[in-house]
């Protein structure tokens, strides 16, 4: 609510604008400007209390009323100070610009860059681009003749706000693929690529311009590479040296798209190493606001090369130095924990550098951050840095000060965040010492399940593999605590989810759960064997590899148990409501061209037969020769996958020790 300040000031303010002295209207714009230049809670305030719709109303009537009693210098003084006041408003603030758009200023402010004065045209393109800074200003249609000539035509203006106003109306508009190829097309790379050589002003916003045609996009960034010569390109390498730090992390950010979109580009060692130092340099540079940690994330994001090139030049140092700063703004903490995160993602010896460091306990403490996606980061960051076995064996992360604080982060509201915790917590429960107590005494089981619930798949899935890695190699004590809350009802239910990925972790969780001992094969059968009833329907139905390949090795680990056990099994590899006619769906599996699910088939087929002292071993056996499984099986005695041909072979030999025979 706005402040009682606030609303006597704007009061005092309004007057004036409403004031038929142009002198008074005029100073009442001045006064205005200068209480809310840096002050995003004055302008809120303002915002709140109708301040822009005064502001938009005074430029328009400056701009339609008559020269009569009002001369032109006093009315473009009017003019040019509402523009700027608009602008000010719009400017690193969405509800100004919401503002601004919504009292239908957008139009007016346009119409400014066709009046013939200097100063009001660079007033207009001043405001318009402080509107595009924000992601609610109206997009822009490249794909319009009228619109394209439109924007060629500002990108030529000699004034350096007008061309710049061109370059950030492509920045917030290029989304789409036709639109870059429409923009490369009607030469505007070439237009951008003349502003390098402009202002300061100019370059920066030609710069971000270029990096948003560019992305992804293989077809604009070879025409950009080939253009004059590689002149183009030259350009931009020299200016990742420029002493402007702004300059410079543009310069890079525009280099990194082009190499993530065609990595057969800058491939020079020299090229990569610059970028990497340029980047880190840029950390501590306060010029250049958030966006170093993140422009450095891009870069070295799954590149192994880059992340040794980065450790080499002690990057996780120099983001755990700047980790310690405080205060820190939300942006550039979320940065440096991604930064962080992509550091740790695939080499150890970056794991075991964060550890040393003890940049664990940095990221644990922001776990706690009042910034959702400041949360979201470090979970993230603690994920990657899990990944490592060794230092999961060495018990580094199944701590109280770790695992509570993301714990808690599960009850947020936030899918976001919830799914965020959950990736961490599904790699630290892996835990291969005997720590995994410690998670369910803080209610991280309760709430497991709980998330297992949600009305939200991805939730729901990342819950159900979080569960699936606590019960990973776990004694039968564990399991059962995790059953007795999963119940198996609501298991059965999730393996017959309506999210294909949700049944997939569900069915992964009962193949860790029936693994192991006869006790442990038991929670299959439990409430007349409800749970692989439950596998046995899906498998008859669904047409996702991943989901085959998981519920047949829930069936090869229950085969793997007693008589009766294989019993259950073969009924439901041998549903008997298959018609003479039907294909069974173990000979569809065996015929796929998955290796992966020909393998989990296979398993389930020499379990069901193993071993051959088994008394009905023999009957499954004959079952297997009638339905023609044994036939298919004969095929595969040369299966290219080597693990499928070596079961097969053993599943043949058993057979022809019954008397079958192997070919």
């Amino acid at each position: 609510m706005p402040s009682t300040s606030s609303r006597h000031e704007l009061s005092e303010l309004l007057a004036g604008l409403a004031s038929n002295d142009w002198e008074v209207k005029l100073g009442a714009l001045r006064h205005m400007k200068n209480k809310i230049i840096g002050k995003k809670d004055k302008k809120l305030d303002f915002v709140e209390l109708g301040a822009v719709a005064a502001v938009a109303k005074t430029l328009s009537d400056a701009l339609n009323v008559n020269g009569e009693g009002n001369p032109d210098n006093i009315k473009n003084n009017i003019i040019i100070q509402s523009a700027t006041v608009l602008g000010s408003f719009a400017c690193g603030f969405d509800a100004g610009a919401q503002a601004v758009i919504n009292a239908g200023a957008f139009f007016n402010l346009a119409r400014l860059l066709s009046i013939q004065d200097a100063k009001v045209v660079d007033a207009g393109a001043r405001s318009l681009r402080m509107v595009y800074q924000s992601k609610l200003a109206p997009k822009y249609n490249f794909l319009q003749d009228e619109n394209m000539k439109r924007l060629i035509s500002l990108l030529s203006n000699e004034n350096e706000n007008v061309s710049g106003l061109g370059a950030s109306i492509i920045t917030h508009s290029c989304k789409t693929t036709a639109e870059q190829v429409a923009l490369c097309d009607a030469g505007i790379l070439e237009k951008l690529t003349s502003l390098l050589e402009g202002s300061i002003s100019q370059r920066d916003a030609s710069l971000e311009s270029l990096a948003t045609i560019l992305k992804n996009n293989t077809e604009v960034v070879l025409k950009f590479v080939e253009n004059e010569n590689g002149r183009s390109l030259d350009s931009v390498i020299e200016l990742a040296k420029n002493k402007y730090p702004r300059t410079r992390l543009l310069a890079c950010i525009c280099l990194i798209v082009i190499r993530n979109t065609c990595p057969s580009f800058l491939q020079d060692i020299g090229i990569k190493a610059k970028l990497v130092r340029t980047l880190l340099e840029l950390l501590e540079d306060p010029c250049v606001g958030d966006e170093a940690p993140f422009a450095f994330s891009s870069l070295i994001a799954q590149k192994e090369e880059l992340q040794r090139l980065a450790l080499e030049a002690s990057a996780i140092e120099k983001l755990y130095c700047q980790l310690q700063k405080d205060p820190l703004r939300p942006k550039y903490i979320e940065g440096i924990l991604l930064a962080l995160a992509d550091m740790c993602s695939m080499l150890e010896s970056c794991r075991d550098s964060f550890l040393k460091l003890e940049v664990l306990d940095l990221v644990t403490k922001a776990l706690s951050h009042d910034s959702d996606d400041v949360c979201i980061a470090a979970c993230i960051c603690i994920r990657s840095v899990s990944r490592s076995v060794k230092n999961l064996c060495a018990g580094h992360f199944m701590k109280d000060t770790i695992v509570t604080p993301l714990v808690k982060l599960f009850i947020k509201s936030s899918t976001a965040v919830q799914v965020a915790a959950l990736g961490a917590i599904s790699n630290i429960v892996v835990d291969f010492t005997t720590r995994k107590s410690a998670f369910i005494q803080c209610g991280g089981l309760k709430e497991l399940v709980q998330l297992s619930e949600s009305m939200d798949g991805s939730v729901r899935s990342n819950a159900l593999w979080a569960l699936r890695n606590l019960i990973f190699l776990a004694d039968n004590k564990l399991k059962e605590d995790v059953f007795i809350e999963l119940k198996a009802p609501l298991l059965a239910s999730l393996i017959s989810d309506p999210e294909p990925f949700v049944q997939e972790q569900a069915m992964a969780f009962v193949r860790n759960l029936v693994d192991g001992c006869i006790d442990s094969i038991e929670y299959a059968f439990t409430d007349d064997s409800l749970i692989l009833k439950a596998i046995g329907k899906q498998l008859q139905s669904t047409a996702k590899v991943e989901i085959r390949i998981q519920g047949m090795y829930v069936l090869s680990n229950v085969a793997a148990g007693k008589d009766s056990h294989k019993e259950a099994v073969m009924n439901q590899l041998l549903p008997q409501a298959v018609s003479i006619r039907d294909q069974y769906f173990v000979i569809r599996f065996l015929q796929s061209s998955d290796s992966q699910l020909r393998t989990a088939t296979v398993w389930a087929l020499l379990n069901v037969t193993h071993p051959r002292s088994d008394p009905g071993a023999f009957g499954r056996y004959i079952k297997l020769q009638e339905v023609g499984i044994i036939t298919q099986i004969k095929n595969m005695i040369n299966d290219p996958c080597l693990e499928v041909k070596l079961r097969v072979r053993t599943i043949l030999e058993k057979y022809a020790s019954f008397g079958g025979s192997l070919l």
